[in-house]
């Protein structure tokens, strides 16, 4: 298993920025899949972006060219720069971890709240 603790979130106006991190109990270098989720008041939990071990990404098309998904294996923890921000990303952001393939083994964070301000 894996334990992840998210940090980052706050509040920035419109247009801002902000990094998300994601520190791991375990080398993110051996975990299968990592990456962030979002949740708005009233919304289902919907993914912003995800990485493989191999270090291929995968982006929602609503964060595409804004956000950046990426790893620090020496430090295990898992970020996400947040450029560009809009009061549409406001949400709940999770940290999520995959040990193996087709999500049978998945662990979630605790969460961050992310608000933007119009």
């Amino acid at each position: 298993q894996v334990q992840l603790v998210e940090s980052g979130g706050g509040l920035v106006q419109a247009g801002g920025s902000l990094r998300l991190s994601c520190i791991a109990s375990r080398s993110v270098f051996r975990i299968n899949t990592m990456g962030w989720y979002r949740q708005a008041p009233g919304k289902q939990r919907e993914l912003v972006a995800d990485i493989s071990s191999g270090g291929i990404t995968n982006y929602a098309d609503s964060v595409k060219g804004r956000f950046t998904i990426s790893t620090d294996n020496a430090k295990n923890t898992l970020y996400l720069q947040m450029n560009s921000l809009k009061p549409e990303d406001t949400a709940v952001y999770y940290c999520v971890a995959d040990l193996a393939p087709l999500r049978l083994e998945r662990y979630w964070g605790q969460g961050t709240q992310v608000t933007v301000s119009s």
